[in-house]
């Protein structure tokens, strides 16, 4: 069975931070993916409905962004050590 090529950890870091999760996914990993899409929409839910009316939008949506922001790292960071694995095996293998 033929391996597939693996993405270069740029276009999963530019997935990652284009589309939530998505970044996930590239690394074939879909479930962490969507765990991380489900929680930035739920945690982005409930600061919105618990915050106070003066609180800006950026405060509203903090609990959200703030997975949001923990995946791309996440994803970057698991697409480059692959790739390294991968650069590092094909250097040693003949």
């Amino acid at each position: 069975m033929a391996e597939r090529a693996l993405p270069h950890p740029y276009l999963v870091l530019a997935t990652a931070i284009l589309l939530p999760g998505c970044g996930q996914v590239l690394n074939r990993q879909p479930t962490r993916g969507l765990t991380f899409l489900f929680f930035t929409l739920l945690l982005g839910a409930l600061t919105l409905l618990t915050a106070r009316p003066d609180v800006s939008l950026l405060g509203k949506l903090a609990g959200g962004i703030f997975v949001y922001a923990l995946s791309i790292p996440d994803a970057y960071r698991t697409a480059r050590l692959r790739w390294e694995l991968h650069q590092r095996r094909d250097q040693v293998e003949p």
